[in-house]
């Protein structure tokens, strides 16, 4: 502005004053409205979401604690023994806890929100923490939800099959009915408005695991103990590889990659509030991961099934309510998962609703266009290599295991949150380390243990098998 005041004035004196008001008053406006902008950018980022930590504990417990994530557990447990199946469980449990609560702190270590677990990542690791995180987080959301997609198919087919004992449809049009209700489900417009839909699935999560412990004892006491054997089965090369894959797969049974996500929708005080709901959460994945490991093991040895509702036999009608629970849980874990891929497309095609009636049509239209995409990429993966426990393994070790063991504590580290007392800092940055370099080794031995599991697969069955 003063540098207009300062020219001096030209033969049309009077018009370039009158232009140079104009320029200013321009000038000034274009100033406003960009700060305007910047502010309302700034509100719709700094704005609280609307959740309890209740509600919290609903998407956590959601995402991590599904019948696909728990019901493997007793496998993984025969492929390891008790010793080393045990504490690898125990283990993973409390490391996870930790991490998450160091997630959940990391919150605004800044001053600023971070809302995304990408966006998190780039705060502190730059462009590369964006990427790696991206990336990440698509394998464990695509692996996850092709793994549960199955496990919802199998059992639709096993609550089918206990009606129509005679009956002609296979798992791959289960899979297909399951997929059809996500993209239903795929309408609704972000996390927290499935809070219910995820309320219902903890209800069920817990039915789940309390139905199937039951029905698992129910089986043991009713077996032959004298036949059930705990030894590794298989060559010194098989019972390596089953070791391997047991790792990731216990990997995946923890994996939650939208920790920062749904702690969005969490109002202030949104760290305290995050901590209970997961504590919250973890309790009650500890009551069930636990006792479903060891009394499935327990039950059946190491002839349990890779999907531990697969070796109960009696009484049918609980076993039938346990598959009814499972697909329940698993539809809302599905849409957990399938989010950040549905965030990437709405960042990138989805206009202002604004504009009007025909923004929000657009916008719709675009949104069944992308999801519909994306479930039948998902359904059709799931249909045509319906080998559940090798995409558990293979998501665990390459997606879950970076992302809820490793990232959480070396991003605390860098982000230089240590606590003040110098002996707790200390034992802090030994166990971050520890964590980190321990969990690393297991992402590539699970996804060793993996690969060699779908190589063989392939080879024993064909594409599109009814398993």
């Amino acid at each position: 502005m003063s540098s207009h005041q300062s020219e001096p004035p030209s033969i049309s004196g009077k018009c370039t004053k009158t232009e140079s008001k104009s320029d200013v008053h321009i000038e000034d406006e274009e100033i406003h409205v960009e700060l305007a902008s910047e502010d309302v950018k700034d509100h719709e980022h700094q704005a609280s979401g609307t959740g309890t930590w209740k509600h919290a504990a609903f998407h956590v417990a959601t995402t991590i604690a599904t019948p696909a994530a728990y019901a493997p557990l007793p496998f993984a447990l025969a492929s390891l023994g008790w010793p080393l199946g045990v504490s690898s469980l125990v283990a993973a449990t409390l490391a996870t806890w930790y991490s998450s609560l160091l997630i959940a702190s990391l919150w605004r270590w800044n001053g600023k929100k971070h809302v995304t677990y990408r966006l998190l990542a780039e705060s502190i690791f730059g462009f590369w923490g964006y990427y790696s995180i991206a990336f990440f987080q698509q394998v464990a959301s695509i692996g996850n939800n092709v793994a549960i997609q199955i496990a919802a198919g199998s059992s639709l087919k096993a609550i089918y099959k206990h009606y129509h004992p005679h009956g002609t449809l296979t798992l791959q049009h289960f899979i297909i009915f399951f997929g059809v209700f996500e993209l239903f489900l795929s309408q609704l417009p972000d996390i927290h408005s499935l809070r219910w839909v995820n309320g219902l699935c903890t209800l069920s999560t817990i039915g789940f695991a309390g139905t199937t412990i039951g029905v698992t004892i129910y089986n043991g006491k009713n077996i032959d103990r004298e036949t059930i054997s705990y030894s590794l089965q298989g060559s010194s090369s098989a019972k390596r590889f089953a070791a391997f894959n047991a790792l990731g797969t216990i990997a995946f049974s923890f994996g939650d990659a939208m920790l920062p996500e749904i702690q969005n929708t969490v109002r202030e005080p949104e760290v305290k509030n995050m901590y209970k709901g997961v504590s919250a959460a973890y309790s009650i994945i500890v009551s069930t991961y636990w006792q479903l490991a060891f009394f499935g093991y327990w039950a059946f040895g190491s002839q349990v099934q890779p999907y531990i509702v697969a070796s109960l036999t009696v009484p049918k009608w609980t076993i039938v309510m346990a598959n009814v629970f499972a697909v329940v849980q698993i539809s809302g874990c599905y849409q957990i998962y399938c989010r950040p891929t549905y965030a990437y497309f709405e960042e990138r095609l989805v206009s202002d609703t604004s504009n009007g009636s025909t923004s929000m049509f657009r916008n719709r239209l675009i949104r069944l266009t992308f999801t519909s995409i994306y479930i039948v990429v998902i359904t059709l993966v799931a249909s045509a290599m319906p080998f559940f426990v090798d995409f558990v393994s293979i998501c665990g070790a390459i997606g879950f295991t970076p992302l809820d063991f490793v990232f959480p504590v070396l991003a605390f580290l860098k982000a230089g949150k240590m606590p003040g007392n110098r002996v707790l800092s200390l034992s802090m940055r030994i166990l971050n380390i520890a964590i980190a370099a321990w969990f690393s080794v297991v992402a590539v031995l699970g996804c060793i243990g993996a690969m060699r599991f779908v190589v063989e697969d392939v080879k024993t069955y064909k594409f599109f098998h009814d398993m």
